[in-house]
């Protein structure tokens, strides 16, 4: 009887996850993988491209500025772990930065100078490199090694005079051979676009001369987190606890939540 209660359980859990899987790769997937984006910015050649080719991992998201290259170029710039942060989740981002928690409101002189092969620290503990630089149009982060190579590419495209969209796309090779990697494929995978939509965002709204307040990061944080944690939560329960439909039930919901929030912003 234990054994066929352990199997049962096993299998709830497993349909479980698949559903809530399925519906991140037949409707969630697509939706962060082209954040911002049309398709024809999807299908468009990109600076860097060329340096990562035939990723496992290809996201193009963008958003469109009120503002001139020219205006938009320094923010993008200066951005970094220790420098101007990130203008996204300060809470995670810029966690023990030397500078402080709160992302740059200004343009900062002293990190407006870089060239091909500095660092671009990414946390306490990554850092990428600039691999091209052209002012104005675009810069390309790269990893490391050219054992698995990757790009991340920021690109400015002017619509008229007083417009322009601000384009990323990053090339990600997974590393399937290295279980030390895990957590990283994890996020790059399942939050890469709650991180990206963020800067995107943020550039914008520097740009533009609004800044979104720490109380109100945190909050919008704190919905991401807890929505996570309470799929995994709901799929604990279903591990611990003896199995009812009114549980697998609360399972589903809370992935429906989760995917919800997090794929289709109701923030």
């Amino acid at each position: 009887m234990q054994t066929r209660a352990i199997l049962r359980r096993g299998l709830a859990v497993f349909a479980l996850i698949a559903l809530v899987m399925a519906a991140y790769l037949l409707w969630a997937r697509h939706y962060q993988l082209l954040w911002g984006a049309t398709e024809a910015e999807a299908k468009r050649p990109m600076p860097g491209d060329e340096f990562a080719p035939n990723p496992n991992f290809l996201a193009t998201r963008a958003i469109t500025i009120d503002g001139t290259p020219e205006a938009i170029w320094p923010w993008l710039f200066q951005m970094g772990y220790g420098r101007a942060g990130y203008y996204g989740y300060d809470i995670l981002e810029n966690l023990g930065s030397p500078r402080g928690i709160r992302s740059a409101e200004r343009v900062l002189p002293e990190f407006q100078h870089f060239v091909v092969g500095d660092d671009v620290p990414i946390s306490p503990f990554a850092r990428m490199v600039f691999r091209a630089i052209e002012p104005h149009r675009y810069l390309i982060w790269s990893g490391m090694t050219e054992e698995y190579p990757s790009s991340f590419t920021w690109a400015l495209y002017p619509l008229d005079k007083g417009h322009t969209r601000l384009v990323s796309r990053i090339r990600w090779h997974y590393h399937w051979n290295r279980p030390s990697f895990l957590a990283l494929e994890l996020f790059t995978e399942f939050a890469d676009h709650v991180a990206i939509r963020k800067i995107l965002s943020g550039v914008k709204d520097r740009v533009e001369g609004r800044t979104e307040t720490l109380a109100h990061q945190c909050a919008e944080f704190a919905i991401l987190v807890a929505s996570a944690l309470g799929f995994l939560s709901t799929l604990a329960m279903l591990i611990l606890r003896p199995l009812t439909l009114r549980r697998w039930l609360a399972g589903l919901i809370a992935g429906a939540i989760w995917l919800i929030i997090w794929y289709a912003p109701i923030l």
